[in-house]
Formats: C-alpha cells, sequence, structure tokens
C-alpha cells in the first residue's frame, strides 16, 4: 500500500510496470463481458443454464459462480480459498481481475487498486457486448452505438470562461413546525439526478414563470438554494405556504405522511410543468417516475386471460408484522416484491368472465410491471389501520433489508411471461442484458418513533458520498448506515443504471432548439431586409 502512496498519479505503479499491452487487455475485458451476458441470461433462465459452460478454478476444478481471472495468461481462479492469490504470487503476474466488476487486484500492494484507463477499457467492452445482444430492436438495425459527449468550440469556449461555483447540494432545512415530513422528501427530491438536472438546467425559472401558487417554482427556489454556496441551513417558508394552499389536508402543524405528501408534490409538479403530446405527458413527473402495471386476470375453468395496463408512479409494499409469530422469517425488499407480484385467489363475485360468461369461482389475479420508470420509489407499508378504530393504528417496527443495487427484471411482464412460456416448453430470447434492468439506491427516507410521535429523516447520495439529512443537522454518514436502517425504513428511492432513450431519434430539445435557431435567424433577416428597405426610402427621399 505505501507504493501505491508513492505513486503521484495515485494509481497503483504495477499496472504500467506490468508491461500489459492496452490490446490484450481490451480483448481480455470482451471476452468477459460477453461470459458476464451469457451468465447472467443462464440465472435469469434455469432452463438454459446447462448450455453455459461455467469456468473452474484452475486449482482445485470447483465451478466459479464469481471467477478471477489472470491479466497475463487464461488461468482463472477462486478468490475465497485463495487460489487466485497464490498464482499470481508463484508466477509472477502481479494483477488479476474480478470478471464481474472489473476491479483489478494487485498482488504487490496486496489490495485492489484502481486505474481509469483500465476501468474505461472495461466500461467500453461492457458496453460494446450489450450493444450488439441487444434484444430490442429498431426494424433491421441494431441497438444505436453508445457516443460519449465531446464539446465542440462553443461549448469549449464557454467553459472556459465560467466561474466555478461550489454547489455540494448538502444545506440542511430548517423545521418550521413538525414539517420534518416535508424536509425529508425535500432532501431526496435534490439527490434525485432526473430532477436536479431538470430544474438547475433552468428548465423552469421562477422568475419567468407566470402562474400564481406554483409548486414548481418552489421547488426551483429550493435547488437553487440547497445547490448555492451558502451552507446555512434554509427554510422552505414559501414552498410550505404554496403546499397549504394547494392541498388543505396538509395545512397547519399536525403530522403528516411524507408519502401522502411525495404523491402529492408530483401531482402538483405534473399540474404546473408543460409538455405533452397525444399520446402521453413527457413532462418531468412522468418522464422520471411514470412506469406501468400490468393485470393478469385468469379464469381457470376456461384458462382465458384478462390483460390490463394502469399508470404507476410508486409501488407501496405490505409489510407483516412479526410480532405476530413470524419472528423466524427475514423481510427483504426481493421478498415484498415476490409477494406483490406472485398470483392471488379471487372471490367468487369479484370477477366475471368475458368468454364463460360466468362468475368464475377458481380466479387469479397477478401484477407485474410492464414498463419500468427511470426512479422507482418503493413504499414500506408501516402504519396499519383498522377500519372504523384509529385507536387501533399501530406501526409496523418490522426490519426489513434493501439492497444498494436491485435487478428488478424477475418482476417484469417480459421476463414472467417467457418464464410461463419455457414451463410449457416453448422458449423465447431474454428481453435484453441485465444491465438495463439494474438500479442504484440513492435515497431512503426513515420514520423514527410511533405513529402518533414519529419524525422522518433522510439519507441521501451526493457525489457518491452518503450524508444522514436530520432537518437543519447534516452529518456525513455511510452506505452501511444507510442499509442498517432497516426497522426505519419508510421509502426507498432508486434510478435506473442504464436509463432507455428512442434509437436513432434526435432528442426532442434539440430538435427544439435547431427549430428556435432558424426561426431566430428568419427573425434577424426580416429586420435587416426592413432595415435595407428604410435606407433606400431615405435615398431616394434625399435624391
Amino acid at each position: 500500500m505505501s507504493q501505491m502512496a508513492d505513486n503521484a498519479s495515485g494509481t497503483c505503479p504495477h499496472i504500467a510496470e506490468s508491461s500489459l499491452e492496452p490490446l490484450h487487455i481490451s480483448h481480455k475485458f470482451k471476452s468477459m463481458a460477453v461470459w458476464n451476458l451469457r451468465y447472467s441470461h443462464s440465472i435469469t433462465r434455469p432452463a438454459k443454464r446447462r448450455k453455459l459452460a461455467a469456468p473452474t478454478c484452475g486449482t482445485c476444478d470447483s465451478p466459479l459462480p464469481r471467477p478471477f481471472a489472470c491479466l497475463r495468461c487464461s488461468y482463472s481462479g477462486c478468490w475465497r480459498d485463495g487460489h487466485v492469490k497464490r498464482h499470481l504470487e508463484e508466477t509472477g503476474h502481479t494483477l488479476c481481475v474480478d470478471v464481474k466488476t472489473g476491479s483489478i487486484f494487485c498482488s504487490e500492494c496486496g489490495d485492489f487498486v484502481y486505474d481509469s484507463g483500465v476501468n474505461s477499457m472495461f466500461a467500453a467492452a461492457t458496453i460494446t457486448t450489450e450493444e450488439k445482444n441487444t434484444s430490442f430492436r429498431d426494424g433491421t438495425r441494431c441497438r444505436e452505438p453508445f457516443r460519449s459527449w465531446s464539446p465542440n468550440t462553443k461549448e469549449t469556449a464557454a467553459l472556459e470562461s465560467s466561474v466555478p461555483a461550489a454547489c455540494y447540494g448538502r444545506r440542511g432545512l430548517l423545521n418550521l413546525g413538525q414539517t420534518c415530513f416535508m424536509n425529508a422528501i425535500l432532501q431526496s427530491f435534490a439527490a434525485n439526478p432526473l430532477l436536479r438536472h431538470y430544474f438547475l438546467s433552468d428548465k423552469h425559472n421562477y422568475q419567468l414563470c407566470k402562474n400564481e401558487a406554483c409548486i414548481c417554482c418552489e421547488m426551483d427556489k429550493v435547488f437553487t438554494e440547497v445547490f448555492s454556496e451558502n451552507t446555512t441551513p434554509y427554510g422552505p417558508t414559501s414552498f410550505l405556504a404554496t403546499t397549504w394552499q394547494a392541498s388543505p389536508d396538509l395545512s397547519g402543524y399536525a403530522q403528516q405522511d411524507a408519502h401522502e405528501f411525495f404523491m402529492h408534490a408530483l401531482n402538483e409538479i405534473h399540474t404546473k410543468t408543460r409538455g405533452s403530446t397525444k399520446l402521453h405527458c413527457i413532462c418531468i413527473v412522468h418522464s422520471a417516475f411514470a412506469g406501468q402495471l400490468q393485470s393478469d386476470v385468469k379464469c381457470e375453468r376456461c384458462g382465458n386471460v384478462t390483460t390490463a395496463t394502469d399508470p404507476m408512479f410508486d409501488i407501496s409494499l405490505e409489510l407483516q408484522d412479526k410480532s405476530l409469530g413470524q419472528a423466524g422469517q427475514e423481510l427483504t425488499l426481493a421478498s415484498c416484491l415476490r409477494k406483490f407480484t406472485q398470483p392471488e385467489k379471487l372471490g367468487p363475485n369479484q370477477y366475471s368472465c368475458a368468454k364463460c360468461g360466468k362468475a368464475s369461482h377458481a380466479t387469479s389475479k397477478r401484477l407485474s410491471i410492464r414498463k419500468l420508470p427511470p426512479v422507482l420509489s418503493f413504499q414500506f407499508k408501516r402504519f396499519e389501520h383498522k377500519a372504523g378504530d384509529k385507536s387501533a393504528a399501530h406501526k409496523i417496527e418490522a426490519p426489513v433489508r434493501f439492497p444498494s443495487i436491485i435487478n428488478m427484471a424477475p418482476f417484469t411482464s417480459a421476463v414472467m411471461d417467457m418464464k410461463d412460456r419455457e414451463a410449457k416448453g416453448s422458449g423465447t430470447e431474454f428481453p435484453g442484458p441485465r444491465a438495463m434492468y439494474e438500479y442504484d439506491l440513492f435515497s431512503v427516507v426513515c420514520h423514527e418513533g410511533q405513529i402518533n410521535n414519529g419524525h422522518y429523516t433522510c439519507f441521501a447520495r451526493s457525489r457518491d458520498e452518503w450524508y444522514r439529512f436530520d432537518d437543519d443537522k447534516v452529518t456525513h454518514s455511510s452506505l452501511g448506515a444507510c442499509l442498517g436502517s432497516q426497522s426505519q425504513a419508510y421509502m426507498c428511492f432508486y434510478v435506473k443504471r442504464h436509463l432507455d432513450y428512442e434509437p436513432y431519434v434526435t432528442p426532442s430539445y434539440k430538435v427544439t432548439r435547431e427549430a428556435e435557431a432558424v426561426k431566430e435567424r428568419e427573425r434577424e433577416r426580416k429586420k435587416e431586409a426592413a432595415r435595407m428597405r428604410e435606407v433606400e426610402d431615405d435615398l431616394l427621399a434625399m435624391v
């Protein structure tokens, strides 16, 4: 480790000393990316697993679900038993790589090391492999290749003339009288990459907006204040007043539910923002949070399946109180999602089959996610209310384990339908690479205390660091502390690792910008023509 510290660039010196050719490393990474893609498909499709030859350890011949490959030779070994480390020491090859993550281990440093060039090669190999193996198609063409952004001459000049400002987005919010529910949700909004990019790119400017009591203007003010150089706590008084005007149910200084405020804020932002087509709304709320739920109702008598789709902005998950004799079971986000998507029996009068024409006594309903949104919001139903008895309301304290990365493929309609067809013996291709279903955790809203005297806090990620927001107090935290808040987690927010886009289509903002540029040039041409006519008229008048 001391040799790493002595290196001025902060990277491992043994990578440069290994004299490995970049072409050799790139070829190795491409082979690893292909294996990763095929292995992830085999895990999702157990019936196809036998067709994939699993690698084995070069020392003990045991199967390797997570192999480590030597960068110098073709050896692959297991990490747990130390066989790959032993290979590096005996052969002097120094470097090996985790096939799944691309992390480099250096035997000389005795630790995992980072190198920006190697990391870029692994990312490029992974993206290229996913592009070539994606099942989604646009006509006869494959997935559009990724192109990194590089500034043109005008953009370079603008960047060079700009003055950098410190805007870390880590500013506390004052409690204005039991408004911790609002502060926690606002901090999760500030950590949301899509909302952050929307408001900080001046898509809604409160100084130009003419709407009265506009929640978008208040949101723009909050983002302006949170991402300013000022680090003293900020009091969102106008935001609270606007919320009270728009929703009398949330007015006053009584305790409110954070999820209820979250849904109200989304609805108000949707109402005040512009952007829609003939097919669907393209406002920032729909662009970030909107997905689709699919409901399949099956008549067991005739086998008829009725499918319906509904909009989805978040997923509310049921919890079972472990104090009721279920202490041996562990609740996880995945288990809650499996319960959410598993078939349930309907009552005899809840469904009438359109094919049979009769009310079936054997009917099942299954929910699945037809369209995944860019931002996934999960709510754990911790507050249980019994009808007609408010005094019986209580909070479910059961801890729920949730991951930092979640793959949503098993809960989508495409994968569930694929498994149904495989069960019937008619297999089909897996709908896209695993990375298209992966989400990263970026915020968790926690509820501490009981149902009548609780307090909301928020964990949020900022520049790969985690912080805990407790109203005006902001403290540096860690991912482990965030994941450890299992019995307090009330809402979890995940963002898609790879955002979807329309292939071979020019983005709408570019089309609008080009159209405005054409109109501006036409206006300038008309002004110049009018000015020339005035000059000609003046000359004729003088003659």
